[in-house]
This record gives structure tokens, C-alpha cells and sequence, in this order.
């Protein structure tokens, strides 16, 4: 059978192409209402694709939000249920202007795939449907098949929770599988084993009644501007740590053996000049690199500023309010629930009474970290070196991906984070994009995992 498989799969490299440029020609974008027509469609798609597969129960569940597809396929007796994790809608698409192909009119430059989508992460779903279609070609799956596919990652994944809770026994599983990862270059395979949790918010500061004439006002009254941006300075101290009260309290410590393996990674501080195109890096939370910084230590990050006039030209005005977006990445033991507490708890003791504030919270969620060690895990290494020819790093991911620990908590389960995108593919910004290589791999590598994990 994989012998079979693989040689279909490369085979029809044509065809996986075509279905993925499908895919991601779809602008599903979640967090735009515009859109939500387009949202459809791509959870439409999806059923489509898994009804072709041959799953059993295949379904477009609405929610509060954007609909959950589900389906499954159960005609493995005796082998492992892997509950496969995915999502299906995109970031906006701004600046637009700094597209050089439409980013729903998939183009191929330079052995990549350029559009919104097409690493974060439809290529990464479409690689997983195209390995089963090389499977089914050769007889049944070998492992037990359940899909959880959202369309609301990319705000938060607001409804999800209250639909896992709805559907624990039907989402049942010996481990999820969440193709939402990637490798650290087309040669150095790895795998990500723990993520960070995220709080989200908005702060926002009142002053005067209205916008007033700077000149006539400016000095007599506070302005909300000024204010926010001392408030803001002072959320980091002088070593880079955060200043909320008791906000490294729950912090879980490097261990000496997993900071010599994160030492090990090709990931020193040329490697993020050169991603990011920064002059030098930040020198952040003294006593730990950057790659330690990104993956294992928790941060806070303002995502965006504003208060009165922001148009062309010159308008002489003390703003009425400053608002600004915060977010907070957290490690694992953190308690996103409390990370609020401590920013409203920061803003009484700093924020001058000249000033009333308020703080609206958008998002949170847990970190985690898997066991590095588990069969699924060793399926997956033994899948990466099979298709790669090495053994693959483990590393830690700065980002957030609500479900893994979701997935923990709720269903005893770990995930594996099994997928193809790369460190450049440019996620979230303009001109992303996925090495076709890389995810023609990808696919052999899902081949090798299912085979493996069946044992």
C-alpha cells in the first residue's frame, strides 16, 4: 500500500496543484462580514472534497459565528482514531497595494504558490486530503479518520469551545493531528511541541468631552495620546520584562536540556535579521535568546495605536480619546483569564486621574506542550525522516493555535503538529506564499505518517 501510494501521489502532482489553487482561489476571510458568503463556499468546498474521499458522516455544522465541517470514517477496527484539526478561513488580504498577484488568483513565481491562504493553511489541508486520495486508490485507510475543520481560527476561534463541548463523545480519538505547523527550510525538517496562548485586548482612554483646539487647550488638559503612550513605555521595565502585577508568576522555567536543544536550532539572531528585515534585534527579557524569547518566555505587544487626527496634512487638535490594541502571548500554566486582571490592575495604579479608561477584551487562550515521545509523535518522526532523509528538530512556535490546548483539556488528547509552511511564506502579510517542493513533501509525508501510526 505506501509503496502504491507514493507512487500515485507523485504521479498526480498536477492534479494536487490544481485543487489547491481551487482552494485558496476562495476568499474565505472570517473576520470581514463581506465575506462570509466566501466563508461558505470554502466550508462547501470542503464537504465536497471529503464526500469524494468516502467519510461517513460529513456535515456543515452552523455556529454562533462561521460553520464547523465534520466527517469520519471509522472502518479501521483495532487501529488508532486520529481526529484531524484544520482551518479554513484566512486573514485579510491588506495592504493590497503590496501584492504583486491577486492574493485570491493563486500564481506560481519561483517554485512557490503565491496567495492569501496558501500555507496558513489551505496548502497544508489540501496536502492531507491529496495524501487520502493516494491511500483510497490502494484499499481503506489504515487508521481511523475523524475531521474538525473551523472557520473561525483567524478571530479566535470564538465558537469553537462550546462546539467541542457539544460534541466530546463524537470527537473522541487516540490523537489529533493539526496540520496548522510548518518546518524550519525545505532541508531541515522539524516539528513544533509546545505554543503559546494569547490575550487580546483593546484599552482605550477618555479626556475631554470632544476633540479640542491644541492651542487654545493644549497644556490645561491631559491628553489621552500622551497618556497612552507613557502608560505603554511603562508595561516593559529596563531588562524587557513585563510590568503587569504577577505576570510571570505562573511562568513554567526552561529546563537546562530543553534550552541546549532549542541552542541547537538554526534559528540564531542573523536568521530573524534576515526574516524580518530588521537592523538589529530587540534586546527583549534579559538572560534568554531570541529563539527563547519567541517559543518559550511570554510577551506583550502593542498591534496597533491611535487617537485624533491621523489624515493628510496638519490638523491642530487635543484627540478626546487614545485607543490601542494589546496582545500578550502566554506559556503554558498561564491563565489568560487572569492576564486581564493584571492589565486593569497596572492601569489603576499608573493611569492619572486626568484620564478614564476601559479595557475590552477580544480573544484569549491557553498555551501547551505535548509529549515529545508519544506514538503519534514517533509516527510523525519517522514519517519527516523517511521523506527528508534526517532526523527532524523539535522547536517551540511563538504563535497561538487555540486548539491544541483545547484539545487537551477537553478530550485528554495531544496534538502533533504535523505541517509543511516555512518560516518565509509570509503569513498574514502581503505575497504569502508556499514552496511547492516542500508541500509535494508534505504529502509524501502525510503517506508515511498514516502508514506508520497504523503500526
Amino acid at each position: 500500500m505506501l509503496r502504491a501510494a507514493l507512487e500515485r501521489a507523485r504521479a498526480q502532482r498536477d492534479a494536487h496543484l490544481d485543487e489547491l489553487k481551487a482552494f485558496a482561489s476562495i476568499p474565505s476571510v472570517s473576520t470581514l462580514s463581506a465575506h462570509r458568503e466566501d466563508v461558505l463556499q470554502a466550508a462547501q468546498w470542503l464537504k465536497d472534497r471529503l464526500d469524494s474521499l468516502a467519510m461517513t458522516r460529513v456535515r456543515i455544522v452552523p455556529t454562533l459565528g462561521h460553520p464547523i465541517v465534520t466527517a469520519e470514517w471509522l472502518g479501521a477496527p483495532g487501529k488508532p482514531t486520529l481526529l484531524v484539526y484544520g482551518h479554513y478561513d484566512v486573514q485579510p488580504v491588506d495592504p493590497l497595494n503590496e501584492w504583486e498577484s491577486g492574493p485570491f488568483e493563486p500564481s506560481e513565481r519561483d517554485g512557490y504558490l503565491y496567495a492569501r491562504g496558501v500555507s496558513d493553511m489551505k496548502g497544508q489541508i489540501v496536502a492531507f486530503l491529496r495524501a487520502l486520495d493516494a491511500i483510497k486508490a490502494q484499499g481503506p485507510y489504515p487508521v481511523n479518520l475523524k475531521f474538525l475543520l473551523e472557520g473561525e481560527e483567524e478571530i479566535g476561534s470564538p465558537n469553537l469551545e462550546a462546539f467541542v463541548d457539544a460534541h466530546r463523545d463524537e470527537l473522541g480519538c487516540d490523537a489529533v493531528l493539526n496540520a496548522d505547523a510548518g518546518i524550519l527550510a525545505p532541508d531541515i525538517p522539524a516539528i513544533v511541541y509546545a505554543l503559546r496562548g494569547l490575550a487580546y485586548f483593546e484599552v482605550e482612554l477618555h479626556g475631554p468631552a470632544k476633540d479640542l483646539h491644541s492651542g487654545t487647550f493644549g497644556g490645561a488638559v491631559h491628553n489621552p495620546a500622551q497618556v497612552l503612550c507613557e502608560l505603554i513605555a511603562g508595561m516593559h521595565d529596563e531588562k524587557g520584562r513585563v510590568t503587569l502585577p504577577g505576570f510571570y508568576d505562573r511562568v513554567r522555567a526552561l529546563d537546562q536540556e530543553e534550552r541546549e536543544m532549542l541552542a541547537r536550532l538554526p534559528c540564531g539572531d542573523e536568521v530573524w535579521k534576515q526574516l524580518t528585515g530588521v537592523k538589529e534585534l530587540w534586546s527583549g527579557e534579559e538572560g534568554y535568546t531570541a529563539t527563547e524569547r519567541v517559543g518559550a518566555r511570554p510577551t506583550l505587544e502593542v498591534n496597533g495605536i491611535w487617537g485624533g487626527f491621523t489624515g493628510e496634512g496638519s490638523k491642530t487638535v487635543l484627540p478626546a480619546k487614545a485607543t490601542a490594541k494589546i496582545s500578550t502571548r502566554l506559556v503554558p500554566d498561564q491563565e489568560p483569564a487572569e492576564i486581564r486582571a493584571m492589565l486593569c490592575e497596572y492601569l489603576r495604579t499608573h493611569a492619572p486621574n486626568t484620564v478614564t479608561w476601559e479595557v475590552r477584551e477580544h480573544s484569549c487562550g491557553y498555551g501547551s506542550v505535548m509529549d515529545r515521545t508519544s506514538p503519534t509523535m514517533n509516527a510523525a518522526v519517522e514519517a519527516l525522516k523517511a521523506v527528508f532523509g534526517k532526523e527532524p528538530l523539535f522547536r517551540r512556535e511563538g504563535g497561538s493555535v487555540p486548539i491544541v490546548a483545547m484539545m487537551q483539556q477537553k478530550l485528554g488528547v495531544d496534538s502533533v503538529m504535523l505541517g509543511f509552511s516555512l518560516p518565509g511564506d509570509g503569513i498574514h502579510g502581503p505575497n504569502e506564499r508556499q514552496h511547492l517542493d516542500t508541500w509535494f513533501k508534505g504529502i509524501d509525508t502525510y503517506i508515511h505518517f498514516l502508514a506508520k501510526l497504523a503500526g
